[in-house]
């Protein structure tokens, strides 16, 4: 009886220890969270001077502009979309999100609605204060340039707590660029393009994206950086500046030859660049298929007659 005795002693005074080990590791497990510091805010800047905090990643975003609709999905935050404007299209999957307008008519009481934990808008979205009016976040983005692509990048990015993802997608880009450029005809290097972003006409100029994507590829514009990104030319003055190659929607340039004396530019007389609703969608949004529009502007120029070279050199 003693043996047994003194083994249950044995036991319980063994179990005793263990409880107490325990203990101590759960209480210096305790201390050591305690003494961890509290997850920081986000606070982002947006492109109006407005500066957003954030207690954790937005779980519930809104986005009323293509690219920036993109350039959530491009960095792998596609599932946070709770709706859209109506023009998002890419990828795929967002054609299934609610379609709440556009800048001049987002269907506010829908988008309050969804509960959204932020909303993305353009500068010139007209329901910026109205939602702020109902307590929603607005952070307001805009893209002109390869400097602002990289710049929403990353702001994104840090709203979505991947602080890294940005630069990530830009230096994709960026590869995808300089593979663009290696494709482009040294015949072609320094003609001057028109690139019509509407009839009116209006333009891509030296100052946009895509005035910086073409002078990446070695390509002159025939609209300068101090006519602004996407100014409205006078007919006349695409006349007289006689572009080497036109780049628009492929509807339209079928139509240019009836503009009054357009029939006689020598660019739509096979130096014409037609591109259809989706190439034409990827290339004038300033978002992270950048890249790929770059490519798409190569491949035009490379599928283009080939130049006779005392022809370009004048």
């Amino acid at each position: 009886m003693n043996a047994v005795r003194d083994a249950m002693h044995e036991r319980t005074a063994a179990q005793g220890a263990a409880f107490k080990r325990l203990h101590r590791a759960a209480l210096a497990l305790l201390i050591a969270v305690a003494a961890l510091p509290a997850l920081a805010d986000i606070s982002l800047r947006d492109d109006r001077g407005a500066t957003l905090t954030f207690s954790a990643p937005p779980a519930r975003i809104v986005s009323l502009l293509p690219s920036l609709t993109e350039t959530v999905c491009a960095l792998g935050a596609c599932a946070r979309l709770v709706g859209t404007d109506q023009w998002s299209n890419w990828p795929a999957g967002v054609l299934a999100l609610p379609k709440l307008g556009g800048l001049e008519d987002a269907q506010v009481e829908r988008i309050v609605a969804l509960k959204p934990d932020v909303v993305l808008a353009a500068r010139s979205a007209r329901v910026t204060s109205r939602l702020e009016s109902l307590g929603l976040k607005v952070l307001v983005l805009e893209s002109d340039t390869h400097a602002d692509v990289r710049r929403t990048l990353g702001l994104i990015g840090q709203m979505l707590g991947m602080p890294a993802a940005g630069e990530t997608a830009w230096a994709a880009i960026e590869q995808q660029v300089q593979t663009a450029v290696a494709r482009v005809p040294l015949a072609r290097r320094g003609q001057r393009v028109f690139f019509e972003v509407g009839a009116g006409p209006f333009a891509a100029g030296e100052a946009s994206f895509i005035g910086q994507t073409l002078a990446r590829l070695g390509m002159a514009n025939i609209v300068p950086a101090t006519l602004g990104p996407f100014p409205q030319l006078n007919p006349e003055f695409v006349l007289r500046a006689a572009p080497d190659i036109v780049m628009a929607p492929a509807r339209d340039v079928a139509l240019m030859p009836a503009r009054p004396g357009w029939a006689g530019l020598r660019a739509l007389k096979g130096s014409a660049c037609g591109f259809d609703g989706p190439r034409y969608e990827l290339l004038v949004r300033p978002g992270p298929r950048l890249g790929e529009g770059a490519l798409l502007l190569a491949d035009c120029l490379a599928g283009l007659p080939a130049v006779d070279d005392k022809l370009a050199a004048k």
